[in-house]
């Protein structure tokens, strides 16, 4: 089976990129360059192949690539972001991916939805709501993923731009999070906190391994102590703009 991982390089505008939750930051455009150019290493050193969507110059969030589309088996759900500036991002994912020969559907108004806001395990798909993506951008994903046998479940976003800035899950399965920033531990049948926020975001690279952020030294104890193989980078000026790892890429793990 091909791994694959679209990724975006980022705009020369990044620094100018919307801010919800933090206050804003001076950000380093050369330094986040050479800090996407190593993540993208990590994941090429893990085996994965990369595709790039075309940069999109003009919009500063561009680098987070994954809220443009929700990727389930062979369909790709393209989003509509829920802040209007970030609508033309859609384009470049969808034409990359259609490009791969994935089916394409779209969330269409009165929907909002960013793939942020999309965790994915196991055919359980957790969609938060209350920030970026609405109900009905809820009830559209729903009916797309449905009929593929995922279970499409809601849980409230109040405390963080997207759902996985808050929770992402572990191989196993676990739901890890900073407890201060998620709204309801008890929508997980098993969640597990972390001592620190940057521990929340882990993207699951294959078998026991996982790529997450190297701010979070504790957090990542943690998870080897629980026998996982961590890789760690280092994305700060990302994090400033409230950025983490899950976002700066979609692995596409189904091959059409």
């Amino acid at each position: 089976m091909t791994l694959r991982a679209l990724v975006r390089r980022p705009s020369p505008r990044l620094a100018d990129g919307l801010l919800t939750h933090l206050d804003r930051m001076p950000v380093d455009p050369d330094l986040a360059v050479r800090q996407w150019e190593g993540y993208v290493a990590a994941l090429v050193d893990e085996g994965w192949e990369i595709t790039e969507v075309p940069a999109a110059e003009d919009c500063p969030d561009s680098a987070f690539v994954e809220d443009t589309v929700v990727v389930y088996d062979d369909l790709a759900v393209i989003s509509r972001p829920g802040a209007v500036e970030r609508r033309p991002e859609t384009a470049g994912t969808e034409q990359t991916l259609a490009r791969l020969g994935y089916r394409i559907a779209r969330i269409e108004e009165p929907g909002t939805l960013d793939g942020g806001d999309v965790l994915k395990h196991d055919g359980k798909v957790w969609v938060g709501l209350g920030g970026r993506t609405n109900r009905a951008g809820l009830a559209q994903l729903d009916d797309l993923l449905g009929p593929l046998g995922a279970d499409v479940i809601g849980v409230p976003v109040s405390r963080v731009l997207h759902l996985k800035s808050a929770v992402t899950a572990l191989p196993d399965g676990t739901v890890v999070g900073f407890e201060p920033l998620v709204d309801d531990v008890a929508a997980w049948d098993r969640f597990q906190p972390v001592p620190e926020e940057p521990g929340s975001h882990v993207v699951l690279l294959g078998g026991e391994t996982v790529l997450m952020s190297s701010a979070a030294p504790r957090s990542r104890a943690m998870f080897a102590e629980r026998g996982l193989r961590v890789v760690a980078v280092d994305i700060g000026e990302f994090e400033k703009l409230e950025g983490c790892v899950t976002c700066l890429s979609v692995r596409l793990r189904h091959t059409p």
